[in-house]
């Protein structure tokens, strides 16, 4: 026993990494977070230099560099709050109200490809057959739906909608859901709904307070993915909107039309328009790797 006892320091110094390793790792992980989080620092300076700072050339460090003034954000915020928050509005309703229909419709139909047998027709296609159909509507470029929409929404008048951007916004969503919750779904045992059933639940009762309460990490992930997509979208936005629908994206994007090139107007706007997204993944990250890799190991 003394022995044993004396072993399990030199198993635990022999399983610690060697500390080149470790600084290697953390000299990478550093140096790639500053790639990825230089373009905001470059938006965050940008958007409260003076307009000559900015046509003077690369200036790095508030105060040293450049004096940094608030003028543009109290703009955003005074002059023109009546058209960025309209705008940010209509950004926020289409991405949620296609985001919740995206994981409803996704988890009631990614449901029924894990628990129920299907055979399409005269092709004998099975519920892998289907799925893979399902998600290969998400291979064709966005472009060529364009014209299509354009007549289908000007003919039901959709367009520069809520209600047109959030059906458009759906239909590019739903594949993707339904393909994720359906793998998180063969994840989940059957015998917990069985029991259920056993006890007197129907298959409804057994779907919402089994079911629906296990796959939250699927369904978190599909709904920030979704929402992400939605938000940033911007080639449907900018067809099937005039006025009333146009969104952030769509507006970022004609600043150069409308005010010229204002870089740190257009930088203040663009931090207002991430700030969300941000928010949400750090919020919910944890819910992400689980939702994405589940049903990636069989048993």
């Amino acid at each position: 026993m003394m022995d044993r006892r004396k072993q399990l320091p030199i198993l635990h110094r022999k399983s610690r990494r060697p500390l080149w390793q470790s600084a290697l790792l953390y000299a990478i992980v550093i140096f790639w977070c500053f790639i990825v989080l230089f373009p905001f620092y470059w938006l965050a300076t940008t958007s409260v230099k003076r307009p000559i700072d900015v046509s003077r050339g690369p200036n790095y460090i508030p105060f040293i560099d450049f004096q940094p003034i608030p003028d543009h954000w109290e703009e955003m915020f005074g002059i023109q709050r009546e058209s960025t928050e309209r705008h940010f509005r209509n950004s926020l309703i289409s991405a949620a109200g296609s985001t919740i229909l995206s994981v409803i419709i996704g988890a009631m139909a990614g449901y029924g490809l894990s628990r129920f047998k299907y055979y399409w027709g005269r092709l004998g296609w099975d519920n892998d057959n289907i799925a893979f159909w399902i998600i290969s509507q998400r291979f064709l470029p966005p472009a060529i739906f364009i014209v299509p929409f354009v007549l289908l929404y000007n003919a039901f008048h959709l367009i520069d909608t809520y209600g047109g951007l959030i059906l458009a916004y759906t239909m590019f969503n739903i594949p993707f859901a339904v393909w994720i919750m359906r793998d998180f779904f063969n994840g989940l045992p059957v015998d917990l709904e069985e029991s259920a059933r056993v006890d007197g639940a129907t298959r409804w009762q057994a779907f919402m307070r089994i079911v629906l309460p296990l796959s939250a990490p699927g369904l978190v992930a599909v709904a920030i993915f979704s929402f992400i997509f939605a938000w940033n979208e911007y080639l449907f936005a900018l067809m099937l909107t005039n006025f009333n629908a146009i969104t952030m994206p769509v507006l970022i994007a004609g600043q150069n039309n409308t005010r010229g090139i204002e870089w740190w107007f257009i930088s203040a706007l663009t931090l207002m328009a991430v700030v969300p997204v941000i928010i949400i993944g750090l919020l919910l990250e944890r819910f992400i790797t689980r939702g994405l890799t589940a049903g990636a190991v069989k048993g």
